[in-house]
């Protein structure tokens, strides 16, 4: 498996792990209540969830997986994928923080950008990949 897929799904099972402790805080607070600001923190946990170990499990995966070329360098150009890991990352952190911290609405739309981001940043990196055994 490449480091950079390694990176990818170690990442991912960090935010699993935060997305689960925060999902079971906030369980645990709707039975025994600690502060009404402690719902800020929802967010966090869906985007720690959904973007943080779903997407990021599936990049990572999807770099190990998808086909390489005969001759090196057998992934191609990897700026691409490195580009994507990093703009994720940040996305997820400022998306997730923004409610908590009560920053202004453009930190959640410049987190959902570099997602975007980076989203484009992954295909560019292994769009190219998918190629036939011609080419």
């Amino acid at each position: 498996m490449p480091k950079l897929s390694q990176w990818y799904i170690k990442f991912s099972f960090g935010y699993l792990l935060l997305g689960f402790t925060f999902g079971a805080l906030l369980l645990a607070h709707k039975g025994q209540p600690i502060h009404p600001a402690f719902w800020n923190w929802l967010p966090a946990h869906i985007e720690f969830l959904l973007f943080g170990w779903v997407a990021q499990l599936t990049l990572g995966m999807a770099f190990w997986i998808l086909p390489r070329y005969w001759k090196e360098p057998r992934r191609g150009n990897t700026t691409g994928a490195y580009v994507a890991l990093i703009l994720l990352n940040v996305g997820i952190w400022l998306t997730a923080m923004g409610p908590v911290l009560r920053l202004s609405p453009w930190a959640l739309i410049l987190g959902r950008a570099l997602e975007v981001g980076a989203a484009l940043a992954f295909a560019h990196a292994a769009f190219p990949r998918v190629v036939g055994r011609e080419g």
